[in-house]
């Protein structure tokens, strides 16, 4: 139980295929939302999309908020965010004006861009993901990579090295974030084709 995967199920996200394209490059891993379980796992997922403030509602309506807390910040458990799952990682959203778990110091901001008719928002397509450091999450990811995104919230870090990759859609945005064992992408992996499915490899090689 101790080397599984566990992709935290509080009933927002698309589940099913971040546990298939797992399953493809051969991860033990399974969808929960029974703390003992998430508990026993050694990495996590946290996917999500929608609403930030439901999100947070139902991640504690399920009592895996504390579970995830100890997990992350006591235990060292490495864990990904995708998408809504990494802008929880937050400290505050204006979506919904409500708390996130405050593992990083930052905050999730609606897009704000100048040109509405070239840029629409939510951000949805694909574009690329620069680096910023080097890290073990994008090892091997080719720099004209381009990854799938649809958001229309994108987080900012107010401490720069926090910052894994940017994107540009009118102005530069924090598209991953790493600190320790903490891991997020705004963009989809698991939609996201070869690269996607690199990056996510890259994640189960990560050790504590």
């Amino acid at each position: 139980m101790q080397n599984k995967l566990v992709i935290i199920d509080y009933g927002m996200g698309n589940l099913r295929s971040v546990q298939k394209k797992f399953e493809k490059i051969g991860a033990q891993v399974t969808i929960s939302s029974n703390p003992d379980e998430i508990a026993r796992a050694g990495k996590l997922l946290l996917p999500g999309v929608g609403h930030f403030g439901n999100a947070v509602k139902k991640i504690k309506q399920l009592g895996i908020w504390d579970t995830l807390n100890k997990k992350v910040l006591d235990d060292k458990t490495p864990i990904l965010g995708i998408c809504l799952g990494m802008q929880l990682m937050a400290k505050h959203s204006q979506e919904g004006d409500e708390q996130g778990f405050g593992w990083f110091d930052a905050e999730v901001l609606r897009f704000n861009v100048n040109d509405k008719l070239k840029y629409k928002i939510p951000h949805t397509g694909w574009n690329s993901a620069i680096s910023q450091k080097e890290n073990p999450l994008m090892n091997n990811l080719d720099s004209n990579a381009e990854y799938y995104f649809v958001h229309a919230y994108h987080i900012k870090c107010n401490n720069p090295e926090d910052i894994l990759a940017t994107t540009v859609y009118d102005y530069e945005f924090t598209s991953a974030i790493q600190r320790g064992n903490i891991y997020g992408t705004q963009f989809h992996p698991e939609k996201s084709h070869n690269f996607g499915e690199k990056l996510l490899q890259n994640f189960l090689m990560i050790k504590k």
